[in-house]
């Protein structure tokens, strides 16, 4: 068992600190706001005061924060996570964020003697609950090797891709099909709604065909019925597909579809939607289409 640090936990990362816990590692955790993690705490998380106390605690630190920002936030300065790291320790960031920031952290790992992965996941919290995760790798070999014992306590399916930054990248690559499917979706079922179909009869006959892939099922239902949280809102997976536009335009791969379905989730933050899952680019599309909802 190891002793581990993790910063952020909030939707993802406290689930996350509950599986390890329950595989018998000692965790030392950091959250922005305490009494979101209290129940860890409750668990038998040890609290840090900072991130700095977490990843000086541990010989193997995770974060799992919203956004590049949230990660530089809690990695810089006196009380950052770098600060508390030295030789022969190991860092794992999970969140997904920009590949070029992403990089360059490892870098200012590697200064500290002590070394990164990058280790996005594939997935939700329903995923994660259910024992479901996928995540993916980016970074030295050995260290992958060394880590993934303690990975496979989060998720069961864990790949490696390649070096640093390149598991953070094909997060992006994955993400970006996530909300242009939906609209896709979103798009045939009001198609087949003012052809007079019932609603919940239409998302049930395309959910029993061929267009339904795995993350149609387990995300089209919200549709019908939005959490009450969302799993996914809609700044979040805007941010997730503005990387992938920023990644396109470095590398002159055309994004498409992703550009114009970009467009539509502007439409959701024009209607004040930003905070609901974005599932709900339904019901843009539903009053542009003259059905209220």
């Amino acid at each position: 068992m190891a002793k581990l640090g993790f910063i952020g936990l909030g939707t993802m990362g406290g689930p996350m600190v509950q599986r390890l816990l329950d595989a018998g590692h000692q965790v030392t955790g950091f959250n922005r706001t305490r009494s979101r993690a209290q129940w860890l705490v409750d668990l038998g998380m040890d609290w840090a005061d900072s991130p700095r106390v977490a990843s000086q605690s541990a010989e193997v630190t995770f974060t799992m924060v919203r956004d590049t920002e949230a990660l530089q936030a809690v990695a810089q300065g006196p009380d950052g996570l770098l600060a508390g790291l030295g030789p022969g320790k190991i860092y794992v960031e999970m969140s997904t964020v920009s590949p070029a920031i992403s990089q360059e952290l490892a870098q200012q790992v590697a200064a500290k003697g002590a070394r990164m992965l990058d280790a996005p996941v594939s997935g939700s919290v329903i995923t994660l609950k259910a024992g479901q995760l996928s995540i993916m790798v980016g970074g030295d070999r050995e260290t992958y090797e060394q880590v993934r014992p303690v990975l496979l306590n989060i998720g069961p399916t864990v790949n490696y891709v390649g070096g640093s930054g390149l598991a953070v990248m094909m997060k992006i690559a994955i993400n970006l099909s996530l909300p242009v499917q939906i609209m896709a979706l979103c798009e045939g079922l009001l198609l087949a709604e003012k052809s007079g179909i019932p609603r919940k009869v239409a998302l049930e006959v395309l959910l029993n065909s061929v267009v339904a892939s795995p993350a149609l099922k387990y995300r089209a239902p919200l549709i019908l019925d939005p959490p009450p949280e969302p799993l996914f809102d809609v700044n979040m997976i805007q941010k997730d597909l503005l990387l992938a536009l920023e990644m396109g335009q470095r590398l002159g791969v055309p994004l498409p579809t992703s550009a114009t379905t970009n467009q539509w989730l502007n439409a959701a933050r024009g209607m004040n939607l930003a905070d609901q899952d974005f599932a709900v680019l339904f019901q843009v599309l539903a009053r542009l289409s003259g059905i209220e909802e």
